[in-house]
């Protein structure tokens, strides 16, 4: 199948919301872990999601030049061409963006949406992230009106963070404490900056304990209960019940009931990228210990060509990373959903 088309997103969206299940989000930066993620999807019959965060982006631009917005477009290109080999759905987003790299990143990928929906096309990307959570609520809602006034345009949906992640991400860093849980009262903030619907589509990171990187179960305090409380305390004031479209962010180390608590409270797309990174890079350092003679030159020697042909231990990243992101289909409940 192609990558989705707006329609068909928002259907994926939807379906997830009233079936209770999420979208594993995979972080991709390269066309191997593009491959890795395709093949995990499809292999789970799931539909998905494949975002690149500026880090990604910038790696995939190529160390010379480090250009985000080509390597974000250059992999989205060849990402509309690949998926077409896939029997699933996949969306294509933008992960976090802070303020000082919107006019590097996003602002123009949004505008080269807004060419190509001019044109009569779809949009390259089907989401993007605007991450204020380092500004204050005002600021940070300001700009997101700004930015979806222009996605809704460009048939794109956005996704906006109104409070912290903690931990550390593409330079976004925030302290692991109380700030962490978003409030019902920056929730209504946001509904009244943002609407409910009727003035674009948003996905909304709100905060509920999460840390992005590494950590064991047990070690944050999760409350993905929150969720409820904040959908409650909107549903309350506006008088739409259910309004929000949850992220998950940092669900690296979750447990199995804090993830099905969060798919029963409206979170539709679950971030996944610590552990993809892990199952991708495992096999190829168990290939190059158990091969080292022949991935290096010895003592004088030629070593073994079949052991440092980059596909040889390229094939058993993408299928360790693959089998990752099946594993995580089935937590989110989106295996054998997708799309007929």
């Amino acid at each position: 199948m192609p990558i989705a088309t707006p329609e068909v997103y928002n259907e994926m969206l939807d379906r997830a919301k009233a079936g209770k299940f999420a979208y594993p989000a995979i972080n991709v930066t390269s066309s191997q872990t593009l491959n890795a993620a395709l093949r995990g999807f499809a292999e789970a019959e799931s539909d998905g999601i494949v975002q690149i965060s500026t880090g990604g982006a910038e790696f995939l631009g190529g160390q010379y030049s480090k250009d985000m917005v080509t390597g974000a477009v250059a992999l989205a290109e060849y990402a509309h061409i690949l998926a077409e080999k896939y029997p699933v759905n996949i969306a294509l987003h933008t992960d976090h963006c802070p303020k000082d790299k919107l006019d590097g990143y996003v602002r123009p990928l949004i505008a080269v949406s807004e060419e190509r929906v001019k044109a009569g096309r779809n949009p390259l990307f089907q989401s993007h992230m605007w991450d204020g959570s380092a500004e204050t609520l005002a600021d940070n809602l300001a700009i997101a009106q700004e930015l979806l006034e222009r996605t809704r345009a460009a048939k794109i949906i956005l996704e906006v963070e109104i409070t912290p992640t903690g931990g550390e991400e593409d330079g976004v860093s925030h302290e692991i404490n109380d700030s962490l849980y978003t409030t019902v009262e920056d929730a209504i903030r946001t509904a009244e900056a943002l609407g409910l619907g009727e003035k674009g589509r948003y996905l909304l990171a709100a905060s509920f304990g999460n840390v992005h990187g590494v950590y064991k179960p047990g070690n944050v305090v999760l409350r993905p209960d929150l969720l409820k409380e904040l959908n409650d305390g909107v549903a309350a004031k506006f008088g739409k019940a259910s309004p929000f479209d949850f992220v998950f962010h940092g669900g690296s180390g979750s447990t199995e009931q804090e993830i099905l608590t969060a798919l029963e409270n409206g979170v539709v797309k679950m971030n996944l990228d610590t552990d993809t990174q892990y199952a991708f890079t495992r096999p190829v350092a168990a290939h190059m210990f158990q091969n080292y003679d022949g991935v290096l030159k010895v003592d004088g020697e030629v070593g073994d060509k079949k052991a440092y042909d980059p596909r040889t231990w390229g094939k058993l990243a993408e299928a360790s990373m693959a089998a990752r992101v099946v594993e995580a289909t089935q937590n989110l409940r989106s295996a054998g959903n997708k799309i007929k």
